[in-house]
């Protein structure tokens, strides 16, 4: 179980869908620290700490990060599989897409995706979902602590 707030980044072009899901993050009371960047090459570039996003303060590595698949710039596919192959490969992501395509599911599952979510239409099936996504995910599983990761090279 995390007792402590959980760092979220959003990886999502669309504004009126980062309203969304940070509004259904506050219907859901969730405390939760939720960083929001606008397309793949964005959240390479938060997890790199490079331009923009070089201070570690403000722009701290995630706990999770909740990805989109149509993005700009790089897709979520092209950043699941750069994430991956990186030393960031241990944070959990979870796709939030509106893509119900089977190609893109088994693609994401097989990059190493940990869930992949179907965006819905309503407000309030995204309150619903967060509420699900936030019990499992920050009640249910243990995350690997960010500052023992160094443990997996002995």
């Amino acid at each position: 179980m995390n007792l402590k707030p959980l760092i979220i980044l959003l990886a999502e072009d669309d504004f009126e869908d980062r309203i969304l899901v940070k509004e259904a993050f506050g219907e859901n009371k969730l405390a939760n620290q939720l960083n929001m960047v606008e397309d793949g090459q964005e959240l390479l570039d938060y997890l790199d700490r490079k331009g923009k996003f070089n201070d570690p303060v403000k722009y701290p590595i995630p706990d999770l990060i909740l990805l989109d698949l149509n993005m700009p710039r790089k897709n979520g596919i092209e950043a699941l599989k750069e994430i991956k192959l990186s030393e960031n490969k241990h944070i959990p992501v979870i796709v939030l897409t509106t893509s119900e395509a089977e190609s893109d599911v088994v693609k994401s599952y097989k990059l190493g995706v940990s869930s992949y979510i179907v965006k819905p239409v309503s407000f309030e099936k995204m309150v619903e979902i967060i509420g699900s996504f936030s019990e499992y995910w920050f009640q249910l599983v243990k995350l690997p602590p960010k500052n023992n990761l160094h443990l997996d090279k002995q």
